[in-house]
């Protein structure tokens, strides 16, 4: 596997650096394969949304295709996928951001019965408010 850095995906996702995305597009798409997979921490997955949300302005469609085209490129994977998977689905019916959509999913995935926040828009997406 290869490990697959954030700036990776951004110019990957962005095309906006002409030497940087090339080379990006020819390692996501040419040198990743199903023997060779890239691999997509949870984490990159969250800095991807948050670079792309602060420094582009996605909107929450843009945001949900993209985490919906990285978890759908064969030779990708990414950690935990099918809590990610949760997580975008989570976001797509709710009004809170991907990063609470995916804390609330990891820790179901954890065993937690219950995510405390003092956050009223994750609170509204599964999360239990802390009064």
């Amino acid at each position: 596997m290869i490990g697959i850095d954030t700036n990776v995906l951004v110019r990957y996702i962005a095309q906006d650096d002409a030497t940087q995305s090339a080379r990006a597009t020819r390692l996501l798409e040419q040198e990743c394969s199903a023997a060779m997979p890239g691999f997509i921490g949870l984490v990159v997955l969250l800095e991807l949304v948050w670079v792309s949300e602060t420094c582009y302005a996605a909107s929450r469609t843009e945001i949900a295709e993209m985490v919906r085209r990285i978890l759908s490129i064969r030779q990708l994977v990414v950690e935990e996928a099918e809590t990610a998977w949760k997580a975008l689905r989570l976001f797509e019916s709710s009004k809170a951001d991907f990063a609470d959509c995916l804390i609330e999913r990891m820790a179901a995935a954890a065993g937690c019965t219950v995510v405390m926040t003092f956050d009223k828009a994750a609170a509204k997406a599964g999360m239990t408010l802390l009064v």
